[in-house]
């Protein structure tokens, strides 16, 4: 099975970057994954932006901190199952946080999203409700694959070693700098602390370069807001066997 995960899509060049590269190479893939809690304005989603990227071609979308940013965010995640959202915010909210898709295989593949707690907001333990989860996967699908969106490596190194074996792969998101330690463990998990932004190439993290500046140089509140421009896509290619595990990691950094 080969599928594509694209990282933090940021804003419009975010979305309009993953258009062009999935008109173009959208039939390599058996299913394809983004990150899109950035996609709306840069914080949140809203239905005319998750409609948007579910056109281009994405199948399944996974969110972060910002999920409930935009107001219409509670009633889009109510009935948008496409959609999954940290799994471990508290109960009473609408969306899952683990979902099952098909592929153009034929075979069924388990998405789960969770939210890591160091530096961000204080949620429900992600690392026993991830565990319950991936096992919930498992017995239904051995493919299986997990967005950690954390800010913390150490945090998203932790769970890798606490579930190993128990995902086809974990994909870090949430600094939108891809990172350089993708891997394949032993137990034939892949894993990769940061897939990186899709988003403007001239921004700070896909924000305007100016209010970024003034915000380190006086420390007072600045309203950010996305740069334009040229976009990267940023994300990874894996390949997994009959058996769910990951034979093959491949970064995805590209200017669009």
């Amino acid at each position: 099975m080969e599928v594509l995960f694209i990282g933090d899509i940021v804003g419009r060049v975010g979305r309009t970057a993953v258009r062009d590269y999935l008109a173009r190479y959208k039939d390599k893939y058996d299913f394809i994954i983004a990150n899109g809690e950035n996609a709306a304005g840069g914080r949140g989603i809203t239905k005319d932006t998750a409609a948007e990227l579910f056109y281009s071609g994405i199948d399944a979308m996974t969110m972060g901190n910002h999920v409930w940013d935009k107001m219409e965010a509670k009633a889009l995640i109510k009935v948008e199952g496409r959609i999954v959202r940290p799994a471990n915010y508290p109960e009473g909210l609408p969306g899952k946080g683990l979902a099952f898709f098909p592929t153009r295989l034929g075979k069924e593949i388990a998405v789960v999203n969770l939210s890591g707690r160091a530096f961000l907001d204080s949620l429900d333990d992600p690392f026993r409700i991830g565990k319950q989860l991936l096992k919930k996967a498992q017995e239904r699908t051995p493919y299986v694959f997990v967005d950690f969106h954390a800010e913390a490596t150490s945090e998203k190194l932790a769970f890798k070693f606490y579930v190993d074996g128990m995902a086809s792969l974990i994909a870090g998101t949430h600094t939108h700098v891809q990172t350089n330690d993708d891997e394949i463990t032993e137990s034939g998990m892949g894993y990769i602390s940061d897939v990186g932004m899709t988003g403007p190439v001239d921004s700070i993290l896909g924000m305007r370069k100016e209010e970024c500046i003034e915000r380190f140089l006086y420390g007072i509140p600045v309203r950010l807001q996305t740069a334009t421009g040229r976009a990267w896509i940023s994300g990874i290619h894996f390949s997994l066997d009959s058996k769910g595990r990951c034979t093959k990691i491949e970064k995805i950094r590209e200017i669009i």
